[in-house]
């Protein structure tokens, strides 16, 4: 079984393992002047001496109410469908039906006194929320405590305030719990040992979503079970956790329950009024749901309460007391239905508010890249972190693009705001970047073209960007900015330093003009691009957190050395470090680039002229790099594959046709002609004479394809330099 990583509770498990907790001891001082009160819930078992109550100890009973209480008087009755009802009156609170049944689930009312709750408000005073102890001076036996109950009025009322104060404090407890797991949890802990000795907490499984159809069949999963368990001093006295008088001993319940169309648990659910276990319609419905062979107290000491939520019942929960215990009595159906209520409406919630985060989650990881590309010359690693865990989706995003050459596109950008409406037009500003690219614009172009797409979103569609192109065999950079913090390049030596680039205005804006700077960037060193969520905060602002992003980068490279770059996996972690408490305002986005670049040696360029002996000199030219470099088993591949490309190239071009040959983990030809026209595979008839040349070069190179320039195309492909 899982644990869940956000429960309030010491991470309690999901799953319905029996929890056990001491039962906390009763210890009231005598009060010689106090008018004898009945038994608490959690009474004194039998032998054990037995001290009266005192009017004060009512004033120890948990605060606010969810809820109003009744007394005998007019009433609403609740709907069928279990709709809160309404009831009022100026007694104790209002009884049970004659049936074993409560009139509504979830019913209200307005007390004498006017005390009222909903969860999270009530009467004040008395003990804290969520505070588990024994609810002192409630009544044991007898109906509402009104006219004709055969009990002091004054004592009756007080028991029924200290009855509202814990629903308050109960109700408020389950309604803390943000997700499934903890609203359970809430429950199980407000009710142990206060109100009962054990409980069993059964929902739907699949549960349903908003207003999803539940899929057949009903069946419904144990998700938690809590218990009390005895005291030290208890066992002490010869009490014993088997002995059937002082312990409950339902042995293990069913994990899962299918409910029978028709059948007595159905009927019950299907009623959504709390029951008490020895009623006719709980007696057959109890076994169905825990089990054969289970048995539940005798007497009024088990309650089924189903959990509607909405739309439907999604479950059901069985509070039981020991055997020692008072029972309960017609007015704990009434908590009962207020517990069950408040629970079902928080799972309603829980589920849906699952769901969403589900849904950003998954829209922010799809307008992220799910992996970069490695390509030749850089090695790259990212990192990004939401604003919050409440506002998981944002408008940051970065991006790294293979580009013709051995080239790549590195871009990083922020959206205003971090909504669902931030991530969307990210993800529209994130693919038109992507399409840019592929026409191999200059950076300034790119950035000029988002620009006006930002404009066509939308008024006030504005972010920044920063858009960098690094070409490994010129080992230079080209950067153009759109209102986004500086890059910092850290060399090789330790040595951080904030790249100058124009500031630009932001997307959106409309109007302005970008421009690029071309800037060395030497092998070894690394590029670090981000957004401003991790320079800026109410603590400092964006200059002053820059520069401690820059002496955190050169910390970082001192502790591997002059000759080494830090390892970059590592080196966005401890950016990541620098952030501390307060520091987390905006959602983040990194890219670090390490650049490697190419060996000059490791390269080989011609021109050639677009006649008809260009394809055999190519093919002398090639033959004669491999031999170089030590690669003549490649020979008859690349001579037959270079010649296939250039005799097309040649075919269409009009100007001087280019072949590089770059040499690294795998061997790289590229062909460039001035022709836009993309050369595309096509199946030749037995009669043609040609059109199989790209279906040779697609059988025999590892990896193939063509990228349209702005002075023409590129025709490449790439073959293993390991056969």
């Amino acid at each position: 079984m899982t644990e869940h990583p956000t429960s309030h509770e010491g991470r309690q498990p999901l799953a319905a393992r029996p929890q056990e907790r001491t039962r906390p001891r009763q210890e009231t001082p005598p009060s010689p002047a106090a008018p004898p009160v009945p038994a608490p819930l959690s009474a004194p078992r039998a032998g054990a001496a037995q001290a009266p109550a005192s009017p004060s100890a009512t004033a120890s009973a948990p605060a606010g109410a969810s809820g109003h209480a009744g007394g005998p008087g007019r009433g609403t009755p609740g709907h069928a469908d279990g709709a809160p009802g309404r009831g009022a009156g100026r007694g104790g609170a209002r009884g049970a039906a004659p049936d074993g049944h409560v009139p509504a689930a979830g019913g209200a009312g307005a007390g004498a006194g006017g005390s009222t709750g909903a969860g999270t408000g009530g009467v004040t005073g008395g003990m804290p929320a969520g505070t588990a102890g024994p609810l002192e001076g409630l009544p044991v036996q007898g109906g509402s405590g009104g006219p004709g109950g055969g009990k002091d009025p004054v004592v009756a009322a007080r028991r029924e305030g200290d009855r509202l104060r814990f629903v308050g404090a109960a109700t408020r407890r389950i309604a803390r719990g943000i997700d499934l797991d903890e609203i359970v949890l809430g429950l199980c802990r407000a009710t142990v040992p206060t109100f009962s000795d054990a409980i069993l907490v059964y929902l739907r499984d699949p549960l349903p979503v908003g207003d999803e159809r539940p899929v057949d069949p009903f069946v419904l999963r144990l998700r938690r079970t809590d218990r009390l368990r005895l005291t030290e001093d208890e066992a002490d006295l010869g009490l014993s956790a088997a002995d059937p008088e002082t312990d409950l001993d339902l042995g293990p319940a069913a994990e899962l329950c299918e409910v029978q169309a028709g059948g007595a648990l159905a009927e019950v659910l299907r009623g959504v009024r709390p029951v008490f276990g020895d009623s006719a319609a709980a007696r057959a419905a109890l076994p169905e749901l825990l089990g054969d062979g289970r048995c539940v107290p005798s007497g009024h000491r088990a309650i089924l309460a189903p959990l509607r939520g909405r739309r439907r019942v999604i479950g059901a929960a069985v509070f039981l007391r020991r055997p020692d215990r008072p029972p309960f009595e017609p007015n704990d159906l009434l908590v009962a239905a207020q517990l069950a209520t408040h629970t079902a409406l928080g799972i309603d919630k829980a589920v849906l508010y699952g769901r969403e985060a589900y849904i950003a989650d998954e829209l922010q990881r799809t307008m992220l890249p799910e992996n970069l590309p490695q390509p030749t010359g850089v090695k790259l690693a990212s990192r990004y972190l939401p604003a919050a865990e409440t506002a998981r989706v944002g408008g940051d995003w970065y991006d790294a693009i293979p580009l013709p050459g051995s080239r790549v596109a590195l871009v990083v950008g922020d959206v205003m705001g971090h909504s669902m409406t931030s991530a969307a037009i990210m993800g529209q500003l994130r693919t038109t970047a992507q399409t840019l690219a592929g026409l191999d614009l200059p950076p300034q172009e790119v950035l000029h073209h988002l620009d006006e797409q930002a404009q066509r979103l939308g008024e006030n569609r504005m972010a920044t960007c920063l858009y960098a192109v690094y070409d490994p065999v010129a080992h230079r950079i080209t950067i153009a900015n759109a209102g986004h913090p500086p890059p910092i390049l850290l060399h090789l030596g330790g040595r951080a330093e904030v790249l100058r680039v124009p500031p630009g205005a932001p997307i959106g804006v409309g109007g302005v003009d970008f421009e690029a700077v071309e800037l060395d960037a030497p092998a070894g060193a690394t590029l670090l691009l981000y957004t401003d969520g991790l320079v800026e905060s109410r603590l400092r602002d964006v200059w002053t957190g820059i520069e401690q992003l820059r002496e955190r980068l050169a910390a970082t490279a001192q502790l591997t050395g002059p000759d080494h770059s830090p390892p970059l996996e590592a080196l966005c972690d401890d950016v990541l470090d620098m952030l501390g408490p307060g520091d987390r305002d905006d959602d983040i986005a990194l890219l670090a680039a390490r650049f490697d670049g190419i060996a000059p040696s490791d390269v080989a360029y011609w021109f050639l002229e677009p006649e008809e002996q260009a394809p055999g000199r190519a093919r002398r030219l090639a033959r004669r790099a491999l031999a170089r470099w030590g690669l003549e088993d490649l020979s008859d591949s690349v001579e037959l594959l270079v010649s296939e490309v250039v005799t097309n190239a040649v075919r269409y071009a009009e100007r001087p046709v280019t072949l590089r040959l770059l040499r690294t983990d795998v061997l790289r030809c590229e062909v460039g002609d001035d022709s836009p026209q993309l050369p595309r595979q096509r199946r030749a008839r037995d009669t043609d004479e040609g059109g199989r040349g790209l279906f040779l070069v697609n059988r025999l190179a590892r990896r193939w394809g063509a990228t349209r320039l702005s002075t023409g195309k590129v025709v490449w492909f790439e073959l293993p330099t390991r056969i």
